[in-house]
């Protein structure tokens, strides 16, 4: 082949020596810039090799003369932050949740930070801008099963609420009615129910519902269909709904009953992380002013019962 070699009269360049059917091809050197950038990468690839983690091992993989990680940049980071963070952490630490709207700089940065908490454990089921669906409250309204001011919203944060391995957690219970009031019944205290937020006018049903709800409802609910907070029991007549306002959906809650369950957060995060998630659940718009006298509304299970029973 190399006998075969010669030089091309067109172009001046050598051919390569081989040929098929009249064609032969050129044999052109690589440009020097190329050639050059070709050896500095590899030369770079070995001295990375040299001084950072590379080559793979069985459990892990060269460490390089630098010991440099990218996890132990990390941690650098993050301690760096925290040390940063750490004089309004503790301040955040030390003053009471029930107090915390009154010194502004300390709640607004509470508020912030309770907003990247919240995009990391609360955004699943209340959505990212904490707008709730079926099932799962809006947090931007007024409207609080349990209460809506600082030390409420941080309650239920802190202990869940039906978490059956927790004795502080929010607790309440509606009982199921299928089988225990007839289906007139039901169809009927579905219509008074819904005439209470203006959904359906008053009618002879509503009126018959009324007083099945007052025989079986009113204990929890309150005469007005207003609702008790100390029992988690809702208000039905504001016109918010958390499983649906429509008839079949309220047919279904009182035949079925509802059980919605949150975690309890004091068992995952650290006390300053739940005080922030509280402060920006609070800022949301349906936040309520610290009564003067803070109590936690817990529902005691023996009241329900009685209530139930009632």
């Amino acid at each position: 082949m190399a006998d075969n070699k010669r030089i091309d009269e067109p172009t001046g360049t050598q051919t390569v020596g081989h040929e098929w059917d009249g064609i032969e091809e050129l044999d052109t050197p690589m440009p020097r810039w190329w050639v050059i950038s070709f050896w500095a990468t590899i030369i770079w690839g070995l001295a990375y090799v040299v001084l950072y983690p590379a080559i793979p091992m069985a459990n892990s993989a060269t460490q390089g003369v630098l010991n440099w990680t990218s996890r132990g940049e990390l941690e650098t980071e993050m301690k760096a932050e925290t040390l940063r963070r750490a004089p309004m952490t503790s301040a955040l630490a030390a003053i009471p949740v029930e107090q915390l709207a009154n010194d502004e700089r300390l709640y607004q940065a509470a508020v912030e930070g309770g907003r990247a908490a919240f995009k990391v454990h609360c955004v699943q089921c209340h959505g990212s801008g904490a707008a709730g669906s079926k099932g799962y409250p809006n947090l931007n309204d007024d409207d609080w099963l349990w209460g809506g001011d600082l030390g409420a919203v941080h309650f239920t944060l802190e202990h869940g609420i039906r978490q059956p391995d927790h004795d502080q957690t929010r607790f309440s219970q509606m009982p199921a009615f299928a089988g225990v009031i007839s289906n007139n019944e039901i169809d009927a205290v579905t219509s008074y129910v819904r005439s209470l937020s203006g959904l359906e006018k008053a009618s002879a049903k509503s009126a018959a519902g009324a007083t099945t709800f007052a025989n079986n409802c009113a204990s929890c609910h309150g005469a007005d269909g207003k609702g008790m907070r100390d029992l988690g029991a809702p208000n039905l007549a504001d016109g918010i709904w958390l499983y649906g306002g429509d008839a079949a959906s309220i047919t279904t809650t009182i035949n079925q009953a509802r059980y919605g369950v949150m975690p309890r957060w004091n068992n995952r995060l650290d006390p300053v992380t739940i005080k922030m998630l509280a402060a920006y659940v609070h800022s949301l718009g349906g936040g309520e002013a610290t009564p003067a006298a803070v109590a936690p509304l817990v529902a005691d299970p023996a009241r329900v019962a009685a209530n139930v029973a009632n």
